[in-house]
């Protein structure tokens, strides 16, 4: 391959927006919003989250996306280009970090998905009802190394594949294909679990807001999942749009990947909050909801064992389509930075991540002093994701905002997204909000991450 070859381009803008909604909807939409919103009192954070993300995530994501139009290169290479010779640099490097070393916990859950998938296919959950017994699986199942490890492999092989085949042939060829199934499937499962007996009470709580529910705790846990479900922070969007044409319009395909994120954290909510009221379970079941609860509910459901298949299908669709998402950005600085081929960066990308991913996976009970780290009390899972799914991305996407609103300076921002003769209507409004309202609302999460993720892990 040539170097050009080796970098690629978005064939559309259609293909760009299905490659950027398919890097924002994965874990974050289908594992993590539904039991976020169950333990934050459900309409009301839905509401809160929806304003963060239009009012926050939005106007970051257009920042991302125009800084790497503008340079046409990864995170570190667009620092290099647009402030060349300064500290900047090391925000690039932490981007590429960040989403290497997700990667390697993502695929550790992704992992477990296939497993349950297999689990689900095969039966393992009919007429098992007591989630007792559901949790027992699934401690045995993170406990034994070999099919933890095994299918974590897996994982990152699969996403290796598709980022090797390259961004018209691999990226936005898988996104055109998978990202459709995914929506047919979370609406097919949206009806079923809507139309199960008992599910109205799911959707009071899902769909009636009580404002009285709000406060700090709910607005910092909104924000925090509108940056993790945008894929913001770890120069994901800045990869992606350094492959855009001039042509295309960014603050309207921003806007569309911020919707389509939007509506399938939705359908998601509406897939599983209806089904866990069905079945008189708690909405705060947190983490552990798709893993330990909702197989004890495809155990009671009429035909729960379809629902089931389905449901870990969709988990793993949403699952690839961020981590080619992820691993892009590393991969990315490999063939712009070093020169490497793709091929050869996606294969030291991977094994990189491996290695990285064994002891997330061995942290679930498999190996005890990394499922409580000695001085800590926590596993090594908790630790990393906290420490680069919480805190970097949160300090990344605040570097971006201060990055784009007083140092390279939205003016040339607004002189790139206008390159071609399109009109940017929201300019001063998006000017503001980068340049005020997103460096203040994110300093206040960082805070307050710092403090719930690193603190008390720390020092108690």
């Amino acid at each position: 391959m040539t170097e050009n070859q080796d970098r690629g381009a978005w064939s559309s803008r259609i293909g760009f927006i299905m490659a950027g909604a398919g890097s924002a909807v994965g874990l974050g939409n289908i594992w993590r919003f539904p039991y976020i919103t169950g333990e934050n009192g459900g309409a009301a954070f839905v509401l809160i989250y929806i304003l963060c993300i239009f009012l926050i995530g939005f106007p970051v994501m257009i920042a991302e996306l125009t800084l790497g139009r503008k340079t046409a290169k990864n995170p570190v290479g667009m620092f290099h280009a647009l402030a060349p010779g300064s500290p900047w640099k090391y925000v690039g490097g932490l981007s590429v970090i960040t989403g290497l070393v997700i990667f390697s916990w993502y695929s550790v859950i992704a992992g477990w998905v296939v497993g349950y998938l297999y689990k689900t296919a095969a039966g393992h959950f009919n007429n098992l009802t007591d989630p007792s017994a559901t949790e027992t699986i699934f401690r045995d199942f993170v406990s034994n190394p070999f099919s933890v490890i095994l299918l974590t492999a897996f994982f990152i092989a699969l996403t290796g594949y598709v980022v090797f085949k390259g961004v018209k042939s691999g990226i936005e060829k898988w996104s055109r294909v998978l990202m459709p199934i995914l929506v047919v499937l979370l609406i097919l499962l949206a009806i079923r679990s809507v139309t199960l007996p008992g599910a109205s009470e799911g959707l009071i709580f899902y769909l009636k807001p009580d404002f009285s529910a709000i406060n700090t705790n709910m607005l910092i846990a909104a924000l925090g999942q509108a940056f993790f479900s945008l894929s913001l922070g770890m120069g994901t969007m800045i990869t992606y749009g350094s492959y855009l044409s001039k042509k295309d319009n960014i603050p309207t395909a921003a806007a569309w990947v911020c919707t389509f994120d939007t509506l399938i954290a939705i359908l998601a909510g509406f897939v599983i909050l209806p089904a866990v009221a069905a079945m008189g379970k708690a909405y705060t079941e947190g983490p552990g909801l798709i893993f330990q609860v909702l197989p004890s509910l495809f155990g009671e459901m009429p035909g729960g064992q379809i629902f089931g298949v389905g449901f870990f299908m969709l988990i793993i669709i949403a699952a690839i389509t961020s981590t080619v998402s992820i691993l892009i950005v590393p991969v990315a600085y490999m063939v712009d930075e070093k020169k490497w081929s793709r091929r050869n960066a996606v294969g030291f990308m991977c094994l990189i991540a491996f290695v990285l991913s064994v002891p997330a996976a061995l942290a679930n009970g498999a190996v005890g002093f990394l499922s409580s780290l000695p001085g800590l009390g926590t596993d090594y899972f908790t630790i990393i994701s906290s420490l680069f799914g919480d805190v970097s991305l949160t300090l990344g996407s605040l570097f971006i905002a201060l990055f784009v609103g007083w140092k390279w300076s939205t003016a040339k921002a607004k002189e790139e997204i206008e390159s071609e003769g399109i009109t940017f209507g929201l300019a001063k409004q998006w000017s503001f909000l980068i340049r005020f309202v997103a460096p203040i609302t994110v300093s206040i999460l960082l805070g307050y991450t710092f403090r719930d993720n690193i603190w008390k892990l720390f020092f108690g």
